[in-house]
């Protein structure tokens, strides 16, 4: 049987070399006797942040080249983002979504089904006092599982509960080089306040905060499942085709229909809902009879005849005509002003539509029905729940679907249909959509 490849999510710091390094040794070690080790990948993102940026891409794959000449089977791979920050938004968790999109692609791309991040105790008790900080429930609170399944993938942190001391011991023990992120003594970012203002102080007047905080965030995790768990029973009670009914849910009480709304209203959005926007609905909707309120994004919730739908409108900018494209194979980029953006094709060596695809391409507007296949093996499902389970936001499900013929080929923000993937050794391209952000500038896309 052939071992099953681990990937491991390095960003060149401590914490990551020290992981990817415990990994491929202790996958070597498991084939002693048998000459078949897991295969480890190495997944670097590249944020485009700082201006270090390239140097820790190469400080990674230079790495990765010496533990293979040490017998390694280790393979690195890299991701590059282009991050457009909007006023208003958080860089931090711009930053996050991208990570874990590119992480996905990689996981994805190498066939890897178990990712691992190096999340340490520390990390996890930082995690829940800015979540305390932020006013959130059990959710947030709840932090960071030590493993979960998203999309087909195992995110799994194996030293969540070990201290970053350790970390630090086996870096010196041997010997590992690492980079120093600059950002890491940046006072912008709230995590960083903490750290350098806040944890030094805490941690001298209670030196066991680490492990106690840890503690509180496994027992929100606790709590957090139940909640969900009973959500899940109230929502099958009170779902009708279309939505909610609204007597059934308000019947529930306050604290059991804002927990209700979390879980219908994550699903329906794909994204966790704000607690304003809860503590709204579960205020206003026991004295409504037909209302409706606008949400954050693209839609609206609609009480009508005693139901709660979800309402998605449809963008302006979206609502093009279908175009022909022309020949694209010996074309780098293909403007489509209708559709507000650039088509780019870039040659990769895999995970790319095979170059022969790039005749007789037809770009039309999203019109619904469309059905996307994201990984082979998986079942095509309807593009708005693809989106949701990549977490694409409103404003990143944008731009043209590309058609061959009847045969969906590419999304921006979900990248291309699985079933449209070339082999590997075919001639082949990668697709992105760079839409326009300001009037003469093209900013970063989705692909």
């Amino acid at each position: 049987m052939t071992p099953r490849p681990l990937a491991v999510a390095c960003s060149g710091g401590r914490d990551s070399i020290a992981l990817l390094h415990a990994t491929w040794r202790a996958a070597r070690s498991l084939a002693d006797g048998t000459g078949q080790p897991h295969p480890v990948h190495a997944f670097h993102v590249h944020h485009g942040l700082s201006r270090h940026a390239d140097d820790w891409l190469a400080h990674c794959a230079e790495q990765c080249a010496r533990w293979r000449e040490q017998g390694a089977d280790l393979q690195f791979h890299a991701r590059h983002l282009d991050l457009l920050l909007t006023p208003g938004d958080s860089i931090e968790a711009l930053a996050r979504s991208g990570r874990y999109r590119a992480l996905a692609e990689m996981a994805r791309t190498s066939g890897c089904d178990t990712v691992l991040l190096a999340h340490h105790r520390e990390d996890q008790a930082e995690t829940f006092l800015l979540q305390a900080l932020r006013g959130a429930g059990a959710a947030g609170l709840a932090s960071m599982p030590a493993s979960v399944w998203r999309d087909g993938i195992c995110w799994r942190r194996p030293w969540l509960r070990h201290p970053r001391a350790a970390i630090d011991a086996y870096v010196a023990q041997h010997g590992l080089r690492h980079i120093e992120d600059d950002s890491n003594t940046d006072p912008r970012y709230a995590r960083n306040r903490l750290r350098l203002h806040l944890w030094p102080v805490l941690t001298r007047a209670f030196p066991q905060a680490p492990q106690v905080l840890g503690d509180a965030a496994r027992h929100a995790q606790d709590a957090a499942e139940c909640l969900h768990a009973l959500a899940e029973i109230d929502l099958g009670a009170v779902a009708v085709e279309g939505g909610l009914d609204a007597a059934a849910a308000v019947a529930l009480g306050g604290a059991r229909l804002r927990n209700l709304l979390h879980l219908w209203l994550q699903r329906t959005l794909g994204e966790p809902p704000r607690a304003s926007v809860l503590d709204r609905l579960s205020r206003e909707l026991p004295t409504c009879f037909d209302a409706r309120w606008p949400m954050p994004g693209s839609g609206v919730l609609r009480l009508w005849r005693g139901v709660l739908r979800w309402d998605s409108v449809v963008p302006e900018a979206v609502v093009a005509a279908a175009v022909d494209l022309p020949d694209l194979r010996a074309e780098r980029a293909w403007p489509l002003p209708t559709f507000g953006g650039v088509l780019q094709m870039v040659p990769v060596t895999q995970g790319g539509v095979p170059v022969a695809l790039l005749r007789g391409l037809r770009a039309r507007p999203r019109s619904g029905g469309e059905q996307f296949q994201r990984a082979a093996g998986t079942p095509p499902r309807a593009l708005k729940k693809q989106y949701q389970l990549a977490g694409v936001p409103a404003e990143g499900r944008g731009g043209p679907l590309l058609f061959a013929g009847e045969q969906l080929v590419f999304v921006p923000g979900l990248g291309l249909d699985a079933r449209v993937v070339a082999p590997v050794g075919q001639p082949q391209v990668a697709l992105h959509w760079r839409a326009h952000h300001t009037e003469g500038s093209t900013g970063p896309g989705t692909g």
